[in-house]
C-alpha cells in the first residue's frame, strides 16, 4: 500500500510541475532584468551626483527645434 502512495507521480502532476517551474523560471529573468535596469539607472544618477552644478546649467539642446513666435507690437 505504501508502495502506491510514494509511487510514480500523475502525468497531470508532472505537467503541474513543469509548468509551475517554467513560470518561476520567466518570473526570475524579470526580476534579473529589472534589477539589471535599475542598477544602471543608480549608477547614472551616482554619476550625475559627482558632476559640478555648472554642467548641469547648460542651454537646451532643442533650441534648434523651438520655433519662437514674432513678437507683434500694438501701436
Amino acid at each position: 500500500m505504501s508502495e502506491n502512495y510514494y509511487g510514480e507521480a500523475t502525468k497531470s502532476a508532472t505537467m503541474r510541475s513543469w509548468a509551475l517551474w517554467q513560470m518561476l523560471r520567466g518570473a526570475g529573468f524579470a526580476s534579473l532584468f529589472v534589477v539589471v535596469i535599475a542598477v544602471c539607472l543608480g549608477v547614472i544618477w551616482g554619476i550625475s551626483l559627482l558632476l559640478p552644478a555648472e554642467s548641469k546649467q547648460a542651454p537646451s539642446p532643442y533650441g534648434a527645434l523651438e520655433i519662437a513666435a514674432p513678437l507683434i507690437e500694438h501701436v
